[in-house]
């Protein structure tokens, strides 16, 4: 990846990134009301965010999903979910859907992705999980256009702080090192973490 400098777009349009952010806490509440639990909702922003190759998501969500309880073991099988025994019917159902609706342009959401999750979760669950990984989409490719970077850890401390959105966390400091980009506001996903 190049060190030119890229246009930063929430920093460029912040009334379209407030709506972005709003538009992710009205998510982030429709997931909790349909109970959509935090550990289902990282593991699906987690694996969206690995097919797109978006490392700053990944990291962000990696964090949240630490928060909500998930262990190294269980977030490493992620991209693996197919081969692995760790994750039950309904995360199974939700990652399949997640590649559905990440690689939407392939064949849309395929019928026999669609009757699985719908045998498996709710009508308000399916409405929820899709409304979040819509978001989580969209907060993939701003990120992904602006090369948000993800220095070693110890070079960049992220601090976290809770967000009005229910069991929500916010990176309030995200620093980018000077010679990639200029400093970044909150990045925040449709469960309200940054």
């Amino acid at each position: 990846m190049g060190e030119e400098r890229r246009v930063h777009l929430s920093r460029s349009a912040p009334e379209a990134y407030a709506a972005l952010r709003a538009f992710s806490t009205t998510v982030g509440r429709l997931a909790t009301d349909a109970g959509i639990d935090a550990r289902l909702r990282e593991i699906v922003q987690i694996h969206a965010s690995q097919l797109n190759g978006c490392a700053y998501c990944v990291r962000v969500h990696v964090d949240g999903a630490v928060k909500a309880g998930l262990d190294a073991d269980v977030i490493a099988q992620i991209a693996t979910w197919r081969e692995s025994g760790v994750f039950d019917e309904r995360e199974r159902a939700a990652l399949e859907l997640t590649e559905s609706f990440t690689f939407i342009h392939e064949e849309g959401i395929p019928d026999e992705v669609y009757d699985q999750a719908g045998g498996i979760l709710s009508e308000a669950e399916y409405v929820a999980l899709s409304w979040v990984l819509v978001a989580i989409n969209a907060f993939n490719r701003v990120a992904i256009a602006g090369r948000y970077p993800v220095p070693p850890r110890g070079t960049a401390p992220a601090v976290i702080a809770t967000d009005a959105a229910p069991a929500a966390a916010v990176i309030a400091t995200d620093a980018a090192p000077a010679a990639t980009t200029a400093p970044r506001t909150p990045h925040v996903h449709a469960d309200g973490t940054a």
